[in-house]
């Protein structure tokens, strides 16, 4: 291999010596300096071992051509070229630059460089050796620093206007998200670290970058993962198969994906040339709508250049010229060609203005220096370039049914992009979209379920504020004094709060500011709460009570603090509130739902969000107020179901309403609970469910409580009410009768003196041990049971003590035993019988013990009402 290298060295030295011997002899008369220039350029570089300089050559040489066709001061000067084999190592070839600077001529110019490696040393060692490199080869992004590469221009546009281009593409069509695939190696390496931080600058989002190694579908299918729809590509142009095959077989084409191939060279797509597992058609359809962008190589306009030729004339010429050396297309013979033309120019015009500063300089017999005109060459540079970059075109390509279509261009001199939209193909409607369309959809409860909740809340409060209308009302009826009261005015404040807590729970989130919002969160967890806690108090203290007097058989006076579990339960929950409010108020969180897909449009995801009243610990105060608040309704249910079946003498009470009441709040309740936690996500349907739980709980309780009584007083509301000539008559018989009932109430403790008196007198002259003892019972049951047994005692203990003696004869009619006997008989009746107003027995009972089942029906009337 190192000789045939060898070989083809000399053959092409041989060639330029005869080239030059060609041009030369015609115009022999004419005489021409010489420029020496170093041509710096691996000989055997390809990735297939192709001789790249073979392929150049023919370019190099109808440069040198035209060039001498030209007229002075351009044709006064001969360019000689002299090759130096890079060998693409950087070490070698700053060797081989040394020993050509040492062995001479004074070389004025580098010329070539096709490795970036090369490129990258040499360049930087360039100023140290007062050289000037122009380069036909795109030169890589970090060679774009001129404070360190400042003596480096390139015929060939920069990697680096590439991305450029790519990024103005990704603005053009406004995508953000992108990933991200390039092939290992160092020229692309480095353009991927430009690409990167161009597309960060650009604010584009990066979700994935792979590298091509050897499973190319593992790296595609990462990307496919990563939800990566516009995905930029770098790879050799030997990898186009095998990656748009992995891309057919993922379904990574469509309209849905959109891949943006960038590439340096021009030569275009050569789809199926290499062995990758798909057919053509699979490739052709993978690669469909995919864009290229690739730099120009020759001008799309038929004007003639400087030198003479039409692009289309320089274009035929190279193709002749490379038949006869039977070599490969190089896609950088252009940029060859032009590089040749400005060295040429370029060191002309150093020449001339170094001969116009000799002959008219004050010291003009003083020569200019080699380091003068280096620096005068550098002066020259920026009239063809930018940065040391040529300032050119890069096209934009797009693959259409087989056939790339050129649809724009980017502009590196002006940095504007221009697309043809017409030419434009998609497969979808429109551009891919660079990510999956997520539509926030906020839920909020709409105006019409709103509306119609709402109406149907005042509504109940219109009818509970009627009803506390009518129980007020109602306490002047006399037979309906026993089923109203306080407590049912409590009952109806708790129906009214938790009916206004629907009011609140529905407004527009939207419309609302977050302290309003948050003030209306602790209203409606105040009214709901509180609200509920009255009502079903109020409910629980009627049936304990009636259970009470029933069961557990308490007195009224152990009835009258039965009232107070209604205050501690309202005080418990209270405190829970305000602990709750105090420690961790509710503020207003916004809740974030699953993704949804959207039948209405393809590639379109929909995500639902709403607002939503929370606390930081809103779990545990959660479960504290169902902790005390669940036993309860449990409790609640037994003592209802224990008095379902008790009967009360009273047209408009019943114990089987206060039991339906009962057991519709705590089904409602435990209803409303899960409904909530349900529909927790969905706030329309929360709000629709438990609202409606509320107002139905409330109006069945209205519906049991006081629909009865509402009912008795429209049909028997003539016998209630009396006229009011006959009121104030009544009223005074009612104060005529208290007064009469203290009256007797003292005559009855003076009898019961005098039979405690007579009861003594009779037992003391039975002179026996046990009666004694029986009147110390006699006595004892007086203070506990009543007059009635006191005077039964006594008569029993008489008769006792006088068993034995001898029944007195009937004409001692006034005996003591018969006086005794006569008391303790017509006493106990002469005494109950003036009691019936105060709550007594009437005079007609035929039981002396009557007396408390007569109390008892009082306190069920109590306990009830």
């Amino acid at each position: 291999m190192e000789r045939r290298g060898r070989v083809e060295v000399v053959r092409l030295l041989l060639l330029v010596v005869v080239v030059s011997c060609l041009l030369l002899g015609p115009a022999l008369a004419q005489v021409r300096h010489p420029l020496p220039v170093l041509w710096m350029m691996p000989v055997s570089s390809g990735s297939g071992g192709e001789n790249l300089t073979a392929a150049v050559f023919p370019a190099v040489r109808l440069a040198l051509q035209d060039l001498q066709k030209q007229l002075a001061p351009l044709g006064n000067y001969d360019i000689q070229l002299q090759l130096l084999d890079s060998q693409c190592d950087a070490a070698k070839s700053l060797k081989a630059l040394f020993d050509a600077l040492w062995v001479g001529p004074k070389f004025l110019l580098l010329f070539g460089g096709v490795c970036p490696s090369v490129t990258t040393l040499i360049a930087r060692s360039l100023p140290a050796l007062n050289l000037v490199q122009v380069s036909f080869a795109a030169s890589p992004p970090s060679l774009s620093n001129r404070k360190w590469y400042g003596n480096l221009f390139s015929t060939a546009p920069s990697d680096r206007a590439l991305n450029q281009a790519t990024v103005k593409l990704l603005q053009r069509h406004r995508w953000s998200r992108v990933g991200v695939i390039t092939q290992e190696g160092p020229r692309l390496s480095e353009m991927k670290r430009d690409l990167m931080r161009q597309l960060q600058k650009a604010d584009v989002q990066v979700v994935s970058t792979e590298s091509l190694s050897a499973d190319v579908c593992s790296s595609l299918r990462k990307l496919k993962e990563s939800d990566a729809r516009i995905i930029i590509a770098q790879f050799e142009e030997d990898s186009v198969s095998e990656v748009f095959c992995c891309a057919y077989r993922l379904n990574l084409f469509g309209p849905q994906y959109q891949w943006l191939v960038v590439d340096g060279g021009s030569a275009g797509w050569k789809l199926g040339w290499q062995v990758s597992g798909c057919s053509v058609d699979s490739l052709l359809t993978a690669a469909d709508g995919s864009i290229r962008l690739q730099t120009r190589r020759l001008s799309n306009t038929n004007t003639a250049g400087v030198s003479g030729r039409t692009p289309q004339d320089y274009q035929d010429s190279y193709l002749r010229e490379l038949t006869k050396e039977e070599s490969e297309v190089s896609p950088l013979h252009a940029f060859a060609y032009d590089a040749v033309w400005v060295a040429a120019k370029a060191l002309s015009q150093v020449m001339e203005a170094l001969k116009h500063r000799e002959r008219y300089s004050v010291a003009r017999n003083v020569s200019v220096s080699h380091e003068k005109s280096h620096k005068m060459l550098l002066e020259a540079g920026p009239v063809l370039f930018r940065n040391g970059e040529r300032m050119t075109s890069i096209e934009l390509v797009q693959l259409q049914d087989s056939s790339g279509v050129s649809v724009g261009e980017f502009n590196t001199s002006t940095q504007q992009l221009r697309l043809m939209n017409h030419l434009l193909k998609f497969k979808g409607p429109g551009p891919a979209r660079d990510r999956t369309l997520v539509l926030e959809q906020w839920q909020h409860v709409g105006l019409l379920l709103y509306g119609v909740i709402s109406s149907t809340a005042a509504v109940t409060i219109v009818i509970t504020l009627t009803v506390l209308c009518f129980t007020v009302c109602s306490r002047k009826l006399r037979l309906l004094r026993w089923s109203g009261g306080s407590r049912d005015e409590l009952l109806l404040l708790g129906i009214l709060l938790s009916s206004s807590s629907v009011l609140v729970s529905g407004l527009d989130e939207a419309l609302l500011s977050d302290l309003t919002y948050e003030i209306l969160c602790s209203v409606r967890l105040w009214t709901l709460c509180v609200g509920h806690t009255v009502g079903f108090s109020v409910l629980f203290t009627k049936a304990w009570c009636v259970y009470s007097v029933c069961s557990v058989k308490q007195t009224p006076t152990r009835l009258q603090q039965n009232g107070l579990v209604m205050l501690w339960l309202i005080l418990l929950d209270v405190c829970v509130l305000v602990s709750w409010q105090i420690l961790d108020p509710l503020r207003r969180v916004e809740l974030q739902q699953s993704l949804q897909s959207d039948s209405s449009g393809q590639d379109v995801i929909v995500r639902l969000s709403s607002e939503r009243c929370s606390s930081i610990n809103m779990e545990l105060w959660l479960t504290a107020v169902y902790g005390y608040k669940g036993p309860l309704l449990g409790l609640g249910c037994f003592v209802a179901w224990s008095i379902r079946c008790v009967q009360v003498d009273h047209p408009a009470v019943s114990s089987k309403q206060l039991t339906l009441s009962m057991f519709a709040v705590t089904v409602f309740s435990v209803s409303g609970v899960s409904g909530s936690l349900l529909t927790s996500h969905n706030p329309p349907v929360q709000f629709c469910v438990v609202s409606s739980l509320v107002l139905c709980c409330n109006i069945f309780t209205l519906s049991c409580m006081f629909g009865p009584k509402f009912v008795y007083v429209c049909f028997h509301g003539s016998e209630l009410q009396q006229p009011l000539e006959l009121r104030a008559p009544e009223d005074e018989e009612d104060e005529q009768l208290r007064r009469l009932n203290l009256r007797l109430k003292s005559q009855t403790e003076q009898l019961d003196l005098e039979i405690e008196t007579i009861s003594l007198q009779l037992c003391e002259e039975s002179e026996s041990a046990d009666c004694n003892l029986k009147l110390l019972n006699t006595t004892r049951g007086r203070n506990n049971a009543g007059e009635g047994r006191s005077v039964v005692s006594a008569l029993i203990c008489s008769e006792d003590t006088h068993s034995d003696r001898k029944p007195l004869s009937p004409d001692d009619i006034n005996s003591p035993e018969h006086v005794r006997r006569r008391l303790s008989v017509q006493l106990p009746i002469l005494h109950h019988s003036y009691m019936p107003v105060i709550g007594g027995v009437s005079a007609s009972s035929s039981s002396l013990f009557g007396s408390r089942e007569a109390f008892v029906h009082h306190e069920l009337l109590t306990a009830i009402s």
